[in-house]
């Protein structure tokens, strides 16, 4: 078969503005995709950085204990075109928090940002994430340590309330406490966690959304930044959220159809060059490449790029031959280029 021939992206360079040189005030966080576990890993990254030039990237949750007594190259490593990234930490002590996020400042990232959202009963075990904001002053102390440790900005992530307390109270003197210490950037998943009874699949789509509060929460506090996340699918709907926010973050949207991040980056930065899709592709395939020679299978690199062509023809076939074992099995790059060309057949 024929393979359609596309030219070649540039190496990916990190954003041409230089966000490791900014300061907080001069960043920019209008698009963001949000910290997932076992989803926003370098691969991931590394393909939504090709689909929205200028997006706000984020690791997945890194627990302290994972970096201060693990292989902390293994956790922070990333390739530089991912950049501006942001390293999310879980955890509750200050000084470890400190030591990390200095460590993450060291490997390059551009903004630590706390976990104070995620419901799970294993990160409650730690005594971390949505749990946190029931002691606001620990979590001001956290902020305050990590501040002090580091230049880039320290941020957190955050619900509304915990459990079925829908107290605007609780979410302003949450939010106020982190303000004291010098907090200004703030990403509000709109909806409470309900801790006990409620599945981590279940706090994403149960407790309801309330994006007034979260409005609210930007009026009370107008010096500070308020990322709005949860139930954001489509482009048009993300873009109107930013009448009253300073951004968006995606989640689940952008890993079941990465189209999106395209869609919102060209209605954001109407100038920004967006590669094509075929570009895309080509860049993914050598990416894979070099990826397959450092020892990391292929399925992992492609495993992002699934849902990439949802709703085009061809589309079922993409996903069938990116997801076949025995294809995937001989970790040859070239296989995303064979199933994009007979995609582009199907769709003449």
């Amino acid at each position: 078969m024929n393979i359609p021939a596309t030219p070649d992206l540039p190496l990916i360079a990190a954003n041409q503005s230089g966000p490791e040189h900014l300061s907080g005030a001069e960043q920019d966080w209008r698009v963001c995709v949000a910290p997932m576990i076992d989803v926003t890993d370098k691969h991931c990254r590394y393909f939504h950085r090709l689909l929205a030039p200028k997006a706000r990237l984020y690791t997945e949750m890194i627990t302290t204990g994972a970096l201060l007594r693990g292989k902390v190259d293994r956790h922070l490593y990333f390739d530089e075109a991912e950049q501006p990234v942001a390293l999310q930490l879980g955890g509750s002590e200050p000084q470890a928090l400190a030591d990390c996020a200095r460590l993450g400042e060291q490997w390059g990232y551009d903004e630590v940002n706390l976990n104070c959202g995620c419901p799970s009963e294993r990160v409650q075990k730690g005594a971390f994430g949505a749990c946190l904001m029931a002691e606001p002053a620990l979590v001001a102390d956290c902020i305050k340590a990590m501040q002090d440790a580091v230049s880039v900005p320290v941020t957190v992530k955050h619900r509304l309330g915990l459990d079925y307390d829908d107290s605007y109270d609780f979410a302003r003197d949450f939010v106020g406490a982190l303000y004291t210490v010098g907090c200004r950037v703030f990403i509000v998943h709109a909806r409470n966690a309900v801790l006990k009874g409620l599945s981590p699949k279940d706090n994403r789509e149960i407790p309801p959304l309330r994006y007034d509060m979260a409005a609210r929460l930007k009026a009370d506090f107008p010096d500070c930044r308020f990322v709005l996340n949860g139930g954001i699918a489509q482009p048009a709907q993300a873009y109107g959220l930013l009448e009253e926010f300073d951004g968006v973050m995606l989640g689940r949207a952008a890993w079941h159809n990465p189209g999106v991040l395209s869609e919102l980056s060209r209605l954001c930065d109407p100038d920004v060059v967006i590669p094509e899709p075929g570009q895309i592709v080509h860049a993914m395939a050598r990416y894979a490449d070099s990826e397959v020679k450092k020892g990391v299978p292929l399925r992992v690199v492609v495993r992002p790029m699934l849902g990439w062509m949802n709703g085009r023809a061809g589309s079922r076939h993409w996903r069938r031959t990116l997801s076949d074992s025995t294809q995937l099995a001989a970790n040859d790059g070239q296989l995303i280029e064979r199933a994009w060309a007979a995609l582009v057949m199907q769709s003449e």
